[in-house]
């Protein structure tokens, strides 16, 4: 594992680490304890500069899935480094602004720092990977852990509804960026980048290229907040604004700007590409700009103008890849500055944008408010505050000496540039670029004024605030003050960052257009004498400031920002109940409450789909001659077992069921010993053990069987279904016996069971090494389902509760079954007790037995955690529930998680030492009094799934056991 690896990992480790940390080191705010290493993380990258100014990338590879060519590769490429960088820098300032922007005591702060570095390390993942379905995976994680964030204070409903619209939005555009993954590797066979880069040969001209672009491009755009799909970035503003100076300026909506300038190298060179990227941006970049006049509250004129300037970089990309039009170097060099201002830009966004969220929030903080109404004449109350307001917001409008003139610059350069290009219709269309560029930024300085001027200037209304205003502490003028800082010196000294970080990160936007060892002509020079920016400029600043002053006179600011009765908002509002209220209507037409129905419909499609495919498959051959005669035994067994079953509907109680249905299940179990199947026969006999243990407590919370419906009467539905599903399955089963298309498996797993993996049961190996992906996933499976069956519960004792104590509040009675308390109900059976206590530590011991014995002999972590579950329930039958919570105070859903984790953590320890996930490996070694002893990994990876096995077993059986 490389130290890239490892960088990804840190912040998912202390993301682990935080809930087990913040209760014992309660007295210090869990940022501290954080802090340390997002700022290791910057150093480390920063350390990376000089290797990749160089030309050099770092590349390290661990394997997941090799077969299907998935493998954790990370790639540190100019790009790449760049934006780690702004996530570990922009990181540890969010970070330190949190500490005192927080309270400990008031906040749930170890939830708000495990979900942030979730994030930051689903956005290392993202920038770092090579293969694109590692980083599909990183960018869903993205949308999961900023919808935690955005929804941190989900007491507030415009938090959970900011939170739903981002992720419903982004996720939707994920999945398109997935199909389009996908059609790249139908083109190239290949999910590496660097190797798809490399065969754009086989991918021009195919019928995929295109909507695969289209896919790609949709899944960029959502996240980056680009018109139509920016809805989700404003409502994301009722995030706490460390949320909104990490995510939404500097971090998560830059995700899809990295997309589109990871796959310029492949899209670039298409019309369709140039003019949705650079259009989509352009349009961004005036509508953002344009609406944020409008707005009243401080953050959301950030996210409206945060939506312009995405519009802005997007559009720089879009207007760079017209170099890839050009064969000649001279020419396609000319069209490289959009590339070097859309880079440059990007870094002064995060700059001067964090700055201003950041301050935004202190304005917040301080005031109680964030309407630009009520606020004024802060500037001589919080000269600090107004300092760094004053740099990012003339930064932000493009005014010198500060990095976003510079970049601005730049953006008129790029625009008018591309004005001579003879391709594309650029004389006619492509003149709108500087006009509309233009237009935008005379919004953007109005904007720009309207938050600093009406925020700081004018006269104070303190009877509109919620707080005396004041200066903030000086740990939370920290992190501003910084990128205040960095937004001048960029400014001052722009070629610090030219061949650092801007020329590295153009080669890998732009790789096919130098040749090797030669490098792109980077310098960004302060003044360029009386030229046609310049003077745009100069136009920007004289209207801007004049239709500032007429709105600010003539009260027409704020008129109409939500006047119009048709918005996207409205649309997205209308769609998302159209969707709920037709798939209301839809559920309630087949979920009757009847489980009878249920099982109608799921047996009804098993027969439909199985019988369609054997009969597209050929049919069933019935070949029986290579077939074990039937003996005696197996004859008694089959014709108990078929009786056992017929008698459970005649079953005049449930007792009776239960017991028929426990014999059958008995006899499958006698079967598996009559074919030598230990392993299988054990499971078996636990789990009908447990199973009866479970119809019981069930069967205690229904209502007496009446007599009509003992009564047996006749349905042909039932006798239709029922003969259908029995049939399909005989024949399934006939099918596979007689007529095998391929060698049987069995023969590889007998072989290699032992030599690969160590041990000597097949089953047992088969579980926890050759197929432990799907242990894996199965434990998952019984952990949610366990605490779906939890929550049910839980939720209708505690709807039970509340409704005992509105009833005691209304003089009524309210008795022990209406409160639906636990009845510690016990067995008096004498018998029962003394033999438990001597037969819980017979079972334990074996349970034990198998649990170690399993990799060699029969038994394993399954069988061994449902030995284990069944001496816990026999236990608890015969001393009772309160007895045992005192002898054993445990929390099983905490044990099934240990379970869970343990499993995860053994299936990743593999990639420290550079091989597949789930690896195992196995080894003699000589041990005190044992002698030589075979140790194995997979014995953790099947702790595991022991623990996970009490703990979903238990957890079931003790929830409904509780309930009564």
């Amino acid at each position: 594992m490389s130290l890239l690896h490892v960088a990804i990992m840190v912040p998912f480790i202390l993301a682990i680490l935080v809930p087990l940390s913040y209760r014992i080191l309660s007295r210090i705010h869990t940022g501290w304890l954080i802090l340390p290493g997002p700022a290791v993380l910057f150093a480390y990258f920063l350390g990376q500069i000089p290797t990749v100014k160089e030309g050099s990338t770092v590349t390290a590879s661990i394997p997941w899935i090799p077969s299907l060519g998935i493998e954790i590769t990370v790639h540190l490429d100019g790009l790449g480094l760049l934006f780690a960088l702004l996530i570990t820098g922009i990181g540890s300032l969010v970070v330190l602004y949190s500490i005192f922007y927080l309270h400990k005591s008031k906040e749930a702060i170890h939830h708000f720092y495990v979900y942030l570095l979730m994030f930051m390390g689903a956005m290392l993942g993202v920038v770092l990977s090579d293969n694109l379905m590692v980083l599909y995976g990183f960018w869903e994680l993205t949308s999961i852990s900023s919808f935690l964030l955005i929804a941190f204070w989900h007491h507030r409903e415009k938090s959970r509804y900011g939170a739903q619209k981002s992720m419903i939005i982004t996720i939707f555009g994920g999945l398109a960026m997935f199909a389009g993954f996908l059609l790249v590797y139908v083109m190239t066979g290949t999910f590496s980048i660097r190797e798809i880069i490399g065969q754009l040969d086989l991918m021009a001209g195919h019928a995929l290229f295109l909507p695969a672009m289209l896919l790609i491009l949709l899944g960029a755009f959502t996240k980056s907040a680009q018109f139509p799909f920016h809805i989700w970035l404003p409502d994301a503003m009722e995030a706490p604004t460390p949320v909104s100076a990490y995510l939404h300026s500097a971090t998560m909506v830059k995700a899809g700007l990295y997309l589109v300038a990871r796959f310029s190298p492949v899209f670039a060179g298409q019309p369709e590409w140039f003019w949705l990227v650079s259009g989509f941006g352009i349009g961004t970049l005036i509508y953002g700009s344009y609406r944020a006049i409008k707005q009243t509250d401080l953050k959301a004129m950030l996210a409206f103008s945060t939506i312009s300037q995405l519009g802005l970089i997007m559009s720089l990309l879009g207007l760079g890849s017209a170099s890839a039009f050009y064969s000649g170097i001279n020419e396609s060099l000319f069209y490289t500055v959009a590339t070097t201002a859309a880079i440059f830009h990007l870094i002064n966004h995060a700059v001067f944008k964090g700055a201003l969220f950041m301050v935004v929030g202190i304005v917040d903080h301080e005031t109680g408010t964030r309407d630009i109404r009520k606020l004024g004449g802060l500037m001589s109350l919080m000269p600090v505050t107004f300092s760094i307001a004053l740099i990012g917001t003339f930064s932000m409008a493009g005014l010198p000496p500060f990095n976003g003139f510079l970049s601005k610059e730049m953006f008129f350069t790029a625009v008018l540039n591309i004005l001579q290009m003879d391709l594309l219709n650029m004389q006619t269309w492509g003149a709108l670029f500087p006009v509309i560029a233009w237009a935008a930024s005379v919004f953007t300085f109005i904007y720009s004024m309207i938050l600093l001027f009406r925020t700081f200037t004018g006269k104070l209304q303190s009877d509109k605030l919620d707080r005396k205003p004041h200066e903030a502490p000086m740990g939370m003028l920290i992190s501003p003050v910084v990128l205040a800082s960095l937004a001048v010196v960029f400014g001052l000294f722009p070629n610090l960052l030219s061949y650092s970080l801007i020329e590295p990160a153009m080669a890998s936007i732009l790789p096919g257009l130098l040749a090797p060892g030669e490098h792109f002509l980077v310098s960004i020079d302060f003044w360029h004498g009386w030229n046609t920016e310049i003077f745009m400029t100069m136009g920007v600043v004289a209207v801007g400031s004049l239709v500032y002053y007429w709105l600010r006179r003539t009260d027409r600011m704020h008129r109409g920002a939500e006047s119009s009765r048709i918005s996207l908002n409205r649309t997205y509002d209308w769609g998302l109940r159209s969707l709920e209220q037709s798939s209301h209507r839809l559920t309630n037409g087949y979920m009757t409450g009847s489980i009878r129905h249920y099982l109608i419909y799921i047996f009804a499609f098993f027969i439909v789909i199985l019988t369609v495919a054997m009969i597209r498959s050929g049919g069933i051959r019935l070949d029986t001659s290579g077939y074990a005669p039937v003996s005696l035994y197996e004859t008694v067994v089959a014709i108990v077992m078929i009786l056992a079953a017929l008698a459970v509907p005649f079953a005049r109680s449930r007792m009776m069921a239960i017991i028929f249905t426990g014999a059958a299940g008995y006899m499958v179990s006698l079967f598996f010993v009559l074919f030598r199947a230990p392993d299988l026969a054990l499971t078996q006999l636990i789990v009908e053990t447990v199973s009866v243990t479970l119809f019981l407590l069930c069967f205690y919370h229904l209502p007496k069987l009446r007599k009509e419906v003992t009564a047996m009467r006749f349905r042909l539905s039932n006798f239709v279904i029922s003969i259908g599903v029995g049939a399909v399955v005989t024949l399934i089963a006939f099918g596979a016996l007689s007529g095998k298309s391929f060698d049987s498996i069995s023969d590889y797993y007998l072989k290699e069971s032992y030599t690969s993996a160590g041990g000597k049961n097949v089953v047992n190996v088969i579980l926890v090494d050759f197929r432990g992906f799907d242990t894996m996933l199965e434990i998952v499976v019984l952990g949610i389902a366990s605490l779906g069956i939890y929550a049910l519960i839980k939720l209708r004792l505690d709807s039970g509760e509340l409704g005992v104590k509105l009833l005691k509040g209304r003089g009524g009675r309210a008795d022990r079954a209406d409160a639906r308390q636990p009845l510690y109900a016990r067995s008096n059976d004498v018998m029962l007790i003394t033999v438990s206590k001597i037969a819980i530590f017979i079972i334990l011991t074996f349970s034990w037995y198998l649990f170690f014995a399993g990799h060699n002999d029969p038994g394993g972590g399954f069988i061994g955690g449902l030995m284990t579950s069944a001496a816990l329930v026999l236990l608890s039958i015969a001393f009772g529930l309160k007895l045992f919570d005192k002898v054993f105070p445990i929390d099983f859903k905490k044990v099934m998680a240990s379970g869970l984790l343990t499993a995860l953590l053994t299936a990743m320890g593999s990639f420290l030492f550079n091989v597949p996930f789930l690896s195992h490996a196995f080894g003699h070694v000589n041990l005190p009094l044992l002698g030589e002893t075979e140790l194995a990994t997979a014995v953790l990876f099947d702790l595991g799934v022991y623990l996970a096995v009490v703990g979903v077993t238990m957890t079931i059986i003790f929830t409904i056991g509780r309930d009564n």
